[in-house]
């Protein structure tokens, strides 16, 4: 096959206190698709980023594809990519981790007649381009997933979500800069704030997996999220006020999108109706955590 169709989720990471370390995958998609052809490159970005994301070799998921042939020393293919993207840009919904992921994901298609990569290798090379595993493993591989990185590599561990966990996401108009983000944390915290998220971390694995009712306490943070208030003033007053009236919400990956992880679809849809009061400007995304991951589909040609 020469065609091919990769559908990655949105994913968002941290979920509070698991800094660096939990990401979910989230029914929100990017899609791509691919065409081997003669000669050159051709890149049409639709959708989200049409008119901001790079057409040419610099490219997020010509550049991931490309990273996985030159690593395996391989011919890279002339291919013609066309972008569906719906995930938004700058928000703190995994959209540079969706695009690394569809990257690799093409390359272990095309390559796939002559090697056939495995989930580790394909976290690996998704890894090495995004420089860290929270967003890529579950972008990848659905569901919560813990990524750590030791002696051999970055690490997942991915887990089912309890049914009664119901995703919402709000979405301002103003982007957020993950390098900005990234720079107001602290070089070291305070050894209370530390061992407060080791609990809080342990806490909302349990949550998610099996207590969704814990979910408020298990969504507490002392590591990033008040670092980074300053950046985003109206995402920290947006989860103040949530968390006030009883809504699990954290800040989404490095914002400033805001993650409100419920236990029950009416709470869900009372802080659906709270910030279409208070916060008109918002965008809520009502959605499911996604359990597949990213996926591949060949293509059969028109015979044209």
């Amino acid at each position: 096959m020469s065609k091919y169709l990769v559908k990655v989720p949105a994913t968002s990471a941290n979920l509070g206190p698991g800094f660096d370390t939990l990401g979910m995958a989230l029914s929100f998609y990017d899609t791509y698709e691919l065409e081997v052809i003669e000669s050159g490159l051709r890149i049409e970005v639709l959708g989200e980023g049409a008119k901001d994301v790079a057409t040419d070799e610099t490219n997020l998921i010509y550049s991931s594809m490309k990273h996985v042939f030159v690593a395996l020393e391989k011919t890279v293919p002339a291919v013609s990519i066309t972008c569906h993207n719906s995930i938004p840009h700058g928000r703190g919904m995994g959209s540079s981790g969706a695009a690394v992921a569809g990257g690799v994901m093409l390359a272990a298609a095309l390559l796939k007649a002559e090697i056939e990569l495995s989930e580790q290798q394909l976290l690996e090379f998704a890894t090495q381009i995004e420089g860290h595993p929270d967003n890529v493993a579950p972008a990848l591989f659905g569901g919560l997933t813990i990524a750590w990185v030791d002696q051999n590599g970055p690490r997942h561990k991915k887990l089912t979500v309890h049914r009664g966990v119901s995703p919402l996401v709000l979405v301002p108009a103003n982007q957020m800069s993950t390098k900005l983000a990234r720079s107001l944390q602290p070089d070291s915290v305070p050894y209370d704030d530390a061992v407060f998220n080791v609990s809080r971390s342990a806490l909302l694995v349990a949550a998610l997996v099996q207590s969704p009712e814990l979910l408020l306490a298990a969504t507490e943070d002392r590591l990033h999220q008040t670092y980074r208030a300053s950046a985003m003033p109206e995402t920290g007053d947006l989860i103040s006020q949530l968390r006030e009236l009883g809504h699990p919400a954290v800040v989404s990956g490095a914002g400033p999108s805001v993650l409100v992880l419920e236990d029950d679809p009416k709470k869900r849809l009372a802080a659906i109706k709270f910030v279409a009061e208070k916060f008109p400007t918002w965008r809520a995304l009502t959605l499911a955590v996604d359990y597949k991951g990213a996926s591949v589909e060949a293509q059969h040609g028109s015979g044209s």
